[in-house]
């Protein structure tokens, strides 16, 4: 049984085969992209963080090289202990290197050290030679003028040369990327830049555009907009900062990949994290009223992940915590599986509403008016079905955990078969007198499950009990 998700495996010849989120059709419009304008742009994928940008842009890259393209990647988080991001960028270039292009990238080199070069602690340090030594103080003072017109004229021509050193960097940069073997542009992935130190991130974006926007090149930076937008304003120091405006002086292009089919999603955790091992025993298949629990976890976990947009690394996650949970429990043992994975759920997203059920302190109202929070709207009718079974599920149970179980008396009103109704009913039924929530409660309080306090699930949940071999 798995514990966590890995990373696929990309296949070389079917870097998409692995893929379980249909995206191989996004690679494709992005690669007519590249090859259409190969002069030279900044592509950026804007996803937010855990929506799986890093392994699509490592399946495009080995797509693209599998169309000859010439491919770099460089992940900037793994690299923001370089001082300088140029150093790391030359490093990533230096790949392409063959036998018949060294000389060229030592000259690339060469104008390249100009650059990366910092003169001014070399004056620094030379003026402190010449005037903090010196026996007399008086002439140091005396030749202060002196010394700043001095510096003044080396930072003249610093600046024409790292100026003129610059321009030659680039047209060296561009021939070199010319001798490549493929006549193709080639692709430089950036990944992770809004995971660095903020001040790595925005000089990896000032180098790239000063240094590498060249005929021959395409970047392509995976990001979220919205985090690297908030280190471009921590660097600036301004809230007020437009960061948008910002960073539409490097990126020409921007994608967002598609989100996948939920549904689908979680159909693939269920089988990676091998829930069958649990649901689909003989002894479990055995007991007639947990037939439908598979189906049951899947659809409530894939009405909430859709309509609440959670990440895929986040639905990971959530999965993986309620496979760990369910080696607590019996095969034998009631699951109430659509208020089990509610419950992993909130306790991973909404740990306040989780707590409040610990702790038993919540009225009904209460209760149900937290639930309401956290249950996404725009249910159609099948989710509304299966979300009023969740309430009365929830209801019930967390009413097992406060007394001894007291029957319909604590959850329902009137006398029974002539006005009977819900003490609190449900937003999600339509029926009149709420009738529909009604029948569902009742039918809930009416099973041997009711009578399962909330307890035997959140003590799994916590896993503090021995895990079942």
């Amino acid at each position: 049984m798995q514990i966590k998700h890995n990373d696929l495996i990309i296949n070389q010849e079917a870097p998409f085969a692995n893929c379980k989120l249909d995206r191989e059709k996004y690679a494709h419009v992005l690669t007519s992209i590249v090859n259409n304008y190969a002069d030279g742009f900044v592509l950026a994928i804007n996803n937010e963080w855990g929506t799986g940008k890093t392994t699509f842009v490592k399946m495009w890259q080995k797509h693209l090289a599998k169309n000859g393209f010439e491919t770099l990647y460089f992940n900037a988080w793994e690299n923001d202990f370089e001082s300088n991001p140029l150093v790391a960028i030359l490093a990533e270039l230096k790949t392409l290197t063959g036998d018949h292009d060294k000389t060229k990238f030592k000259s690339l080199l060469k104008k390249g050290a100009v650059l990366t070069k910092n003169v001014l602690p070399a004056f620094a340090k030379a003026m402190l030679d010449r005037y903090v030594d010196n026996k007399i103080l008086l002439d140091g003072i005396e030749g202060a003028t002196k010394a700043t017109t001095e510096i003044l004229e080396k930072e003249v021509e610093s600046y024409a040369t790292r100026k003129r050193s610059l321009e030659e960097f680039r047209k060296q940069l561009e021939e070199y990327l010319q001798d490549t073997e493929s006549k193709k542009p080639v692709v430089f992935f950036i990944d992770e830049l809004d995971r660095c130190r903020p001040s790595y991130a925005v000089e990896v974006l000032e180098q790239m555009k000063h240094f590498f926007a060249v005929p021959g090149i395409v970047f392509v930076l995976a990001i979220d907009k919205i985090q690297l937008g908030h280190a471009i304003r921590g660097i600036y120091g301004s809230e007020q900062l437009n960061a948008d405006e910002y960073l539409r002086r490097f990126i020409d292009i921007e994608y967002s990949i598609p989100q996948p089919d939920t549904k689908q999603f979680c159909n693939y955790l269920f089988k990676y994290f091998s829930f069958a091992d649990f649901f689909d025993t003989e002894e479990r298949q055995s007991y007639g009223d947990t037939s439908r629990d598979s189906e049951a976890f899947i659809s409530i976990a894939s009405s909430l992940f859709d309509k609440k947009k959670i990440t895929l690394r986040q639905q990971e996650k959530i999965f993986a915590h309620s496979r760990l949970a369910l080696k607590m429990f019996k095969p034998n043992s009631y699951l109430l599986p659509n208020l089990f994975f509610f419950l992993t759920y909130i306790n991973s997203l909404h740990k306040d509403f989780y707590r409040q059920i610990q702790s038993k302190q919540l009225s009904f109202q209460q209760l149900t008016d937290e639930f309401y929070q956290v249950i996404p709207v725009g249910l159609n009718e099948d989710e509304a079905h299966d979300f009023m079974y969740l309430q009365a599920d929830l209801l019930v149970t967390f009413s097992s955990s406060q007394k001894p179980y007291s029957g319909k008396e604590t959850l329902m009103t009137g006398k029974a078969g002539i006005d009977e109704k819900p003490l609190i009913p449900s937003k999600f039924d339509k029926s009149e007198n709420n009738q529909l929530y009604a029948s569902i409660l009742k039918s809930v309080m009416n099973t041997r499950m009711s009578r399962t306090p909330i307890d035997h699930l959140l003590k799994k949940i916590d896993l503090i009990e021995p895990v079942i071999a």
